[in-house]
């Protein structure tokens, strides 16, 4: 029938709708290939900004002589967590406060059959949320085996365990690819390396503080650096296979070493100690 039909059109037509079949065909390749990182399609109409209240419902700014134990609760161990680490999670020692700045700092030191030691710290029980916006001033370790991270998880696992009950990572970044920094929200239907994200280039984020920043709604969560968007993720309404982020969430500061991500290119020795720096955190409460 095809060849029927071009003998009763004319040649250049034919070769004009030829070109056209080939860049839909080449259109749909490359998408398959680079796919959009935002759940808007091209050329929407941008939505409506959403509403904070402008003081804090919870902070820490970080100006007692030690870490608030009201407000944080130190994890402990070197099981691994999930992410082949190599660090020990201690109880304290890894973490201090000098001038107004909390320091989370990794040492080469053996601990708990590890190498290195680290902090990770959360506010679960001390700190949960449903919505808000989440701002953390933050200076990111530099050196390669470095995973620093400032991240959510569900207080309650009401859709069961990860990742199905949802993960917003607020900020990563990885010392083998330095000032590339990274916003992802893991679910049951995307996770892991099939995680939904987006990344930017922050040129000093070993050198200077910047603010990394979580705008989470009913709506979507959107994801900041120093005022600027670079990532949405909007909730289509699919169930919590897709959306299990209503319910509370709370914070974590980590510094791992090495891991399934930070590891990639190894661990440098030469680096340590090292620390990611915190100056505050800060939440919002959300507007309806």
């Amino acid at each position: 029938m095809i060849q029927n039909f071009r003998s009763r059109i004319p040649a250049l037509v034919s070769y004009r709708l030829l070109l056209f079949g080939i860049c839909i065909l080449t259109a749909t390749c490359c998408k398959n290939r680079n796919p959009v990182q935002t759940n808007n399609p091209p050329n929407s109409t941008p939505p409506p900004p959403w509403n904070f209240e402008a003081q804090p419902v919870w902070t820490d700014e970080f100006e007692k002589d030690s870490v608030d134990l009201s407000r944080w609760t130190f994890q402990t161990g070197g099981n691994g967590w999930g992410n082949d680490e190599l660090e020990y999670y201690t109880d304290g020692s890894n973490a201090k406060i000098e001038n107004g700045i909390l320091k989370i700092i990794a040492k080469k030191e053996s601990m708990g059959g590890r190498n290195y030691t680290s902090s990770r710290m959360i506010t679960k029980g001390k700190g949960d949320w449903l919505y808000g916006r989440f701002e953390i001033r933050a200076r990111v370790p530099r050196g390669v085996g470095t995973w620093p991270a400032i991240w959510m998880m569900p207080t309650d696992d009401s859709y069961g365990g990860w990742p199905k009950s949802g993960e917003i990572d607020i900020m990563e970044h990885v010392g083998f690819d330095q000032n590339n920094i990274h916003f992802t929200v893991h679910n049951q239907t995307y996770f892991a390396g099939n995680g939904k994200g987006a990344t930017t280039l922050v040129s000093t984020a070993s050198d200077s503080f910047h603010v990394y920043r979580c705008d989470w709604t009913p709506a979507g969560i959107r994801g900041f650096v120093d005022g600027v968007p670079y990532f949405e993720y909007d909730n289509n309404h699919g169930g919590p296979a897709y959306w299990p982020y209503d319910k509370r969430f709370y914070i974590i500061l980590n510094v791992a070493i090495g891991g399934a991500w930070g590891g990639q290119k190894g661990v440098d020795d030469s680096i340590f100690p090292v620390s990611m720096d915190v100056d505050y955190v800060r939440v919002y409460k959300w507007i309806p």
